[in-house]
């Protein structure tokens, strides 16, 4: 641990000097493990077979191997985020990208699925540091209004790629390896951090810190780990008691939380935080973006396999089609901000560009691969678009001492948001999707797409046909219900980013 103690100055760059040739190689050098904490997301999709066969994990274990990480990442994002306030980004980064690496090593050579799901909870924690650090890091090293929003550009559209990228490279990486060669990928970039990190990063925390409020951790855990668990569940098992009772646990550790936040000597997220000139507004829609994306995500993935037929591997290739938007969609709007658009006008412009995207799902039948990929394109770019500009935003109006705690609202925003929208458009899907299925069709077949392919697989000839076009039909109409929503929710959203975003928004 000692690179942990470098000598590189703790103090931030005066404002608005313009960042030179080590501050952009610290970027690309810390995207690396950024785009590995989202493919991690993912990874495993490809993966699940074989560790299946390995492990021989139950049905709870099973699930327990895919979700513990995403829910201690998401219940620990507050908790980190506040933490390298105080001890130092960097420092935290670093300890981060070690617990990560190592989790990937034992992760790897895990001979039980025990050993697995702790693996993939101490990932978890390493992803935890690593998100709310490197924003935190951006925001100290690029003061310079218009070299900060394009930084944040790039971090934004590495964190939106990465999920599907994870798909498609553990998809590759079991081919023609073992399953466990989809963590040591993981290995070379956060060694690559850990050399130069030391090197290229400056240290950054809070001056005058106050004490760690440890009481906070776990009513932040108790409140986000019951509602994410909970809304998770809901687009695939329905408004079960237990997740309904779920959430509405979580929501009441978040009451508390909010009080402890509100009446505490020194909190873990100062209420002034959430008082700064488009701080909250940022949160909001920061929100419902992900909400639009995370809920299209459900419906364009099962649309490719089950729908057009695709073999996972393929649509999970096709799938990449629509990162080329996103790749394009950060720089030009970095360009346009600096050329001095409104901030609040361009936010509004991503949501109606995503709306477009929903409208498109909308004309999409059950044999329209390249309609399907372009609303896909479409949508993302546009909620590229939203996510850099609100990054930006929050963290320029959060104080520099509060970095971390302001990447890690951010990033919580976002969990909830696609639970949430993964809840609703995914419940509006299925509720459509059973009406319209026949009255006559097998009891399986009525609940889900995947339990109609099931029971056309058994039936004879003709029969099995009609069955399978039924569902792919009543499976188009609950997407087309759901986009209609999601279409409406961010016009909303549009209108909403440009009445709140007036007075904040102004080009610098």
């Amino acid at each position: 641990m000692a690179n942990l103690t470098s000598t590189t100055p703790t103090t931030p760059p005066p404002p608005d000097v313009r960042a030179g040739r080590r501050e952009w190689t610290a970027l690309y050098v810390l995207m690396l493990p950024l785009l590995l904490v989202s493919m991690d997301v993912s990874v495993l999709y490809f993966a699940a077979p074989a560790i299946s066969a390995d492990l021989r994990p139950s049905g709870t274990q099973q699930l327990w191997i895919f979700d513990i990480y995403g829910f201690v990442l998401a219940g620990l994002l507050m908790t980190m985020g506040a933490l390298g306030d105080r001890i130092g980004r960097r420092k935290l980064l670093l300890m981060g990208a070690t617990a990560f690496g190592a989790a990937s090593v034992l992760a790897a050579y895990a001979n039980s699925a025990e050993t697995l799901i702790a693996a993939r909870a101490i990932l978890g924690i390493g992803g935890a540091t690593l998100m709310p650090s490197t924003m935190a890091l951006l925001r100290t090293m690029f003061t310079d209004p218009g070299q900060r929003a394009k930084a944040i550009g790039l971090w934004s559209g590495v964190m939106t790629g990465g999920i599907a990228l994870g798909s498609v490279m553990s998809g590759v990486l079991v081919e023609h390896f073992w399953w466990g060669s989809v963590f040591l990928v993981n290995l070379p970039a956060m060694l690559l951090l850990l050399v130069c990190g030391p090197w290229l990063l400056p240290e950054s925390k809070s001056e005058h810190p106050g004490r760690f409020d440890w009481r906070s951790v776990p009513l932040s855990m108790a409140a986000v780990l019951p509602v994410v668990y909970g809304l998770k569940e809901i687009p695939s098992e329905g408004w079960h008691p237990l997740y309904v009772v779920s959430v509405t646990v979580g929501l009441l550790f978040g009451a508390l939380f909010v009080h402890r936040q509100r009446t505490g000597a020194a909190p873990m997220i100062p209420p002034a935080l959430l008082r700064g000139p488009g701080f909250t507004p940022a949160l909001v829609l920061n929100l419902v973006c992900s909400f639009a994306m995370l809920g299209s995500a459900i419906f364009t993935t099962q649309y490719l396999q089950s729908v057009l037929g695709k073999e996972p591997l393929e649509a999970a290739l096709w799938s990449l089609l629509p990162s080329v938007l996103i790749g394009v969609a950060a720089p030009v709007t970095g360009v346009i901000v600096a050329r001095g658009a409104h901030r609040g006008y361009v936010v509004a412009a991503g949501f109606v560009v995503s709306a477009a995207g929903y409208a498109m799902l909308i004309l999409t039948g059950t044999d329209a691969l390249w309609l399907a990929l372009a609303a896909a394109g479409v949508l993302a770019a546009g909620a590229v678009v939203v996510m850099s500009q609100l990054t930006d935003l929050a963290m320029t109006s959060a104080p520099v001492e509060r970095a971390g705690t302001a990447s890690s609202l951010l990033e919580t925003s976002a969990e909830f948001g696609g639970a949430l929208g993964m809840a609703v458009l995914g419940s509006i899907g299925t509720a459509v999707y059973r009406h319209d299925m026949p009255a006559g069709a097998p009891a399986e077949a009525r609940e889900t797409l995947g339990g109609a392919l099931e029971s056309a697989a058994r039936l004879p000839g003709r029969s099995g046909a009609e069955l399978l076009d039924a569902a792919r039909e009543a499976f188009t109409g609950g997407m087309h219900a759901a986009a209609i929503a999601g279409t409406v929710i961010l016009l909303l959203a549009a209108l909403g980013a440009g009445v709140a975003l007036r007075r904040v928004g102004a080009p610098q």
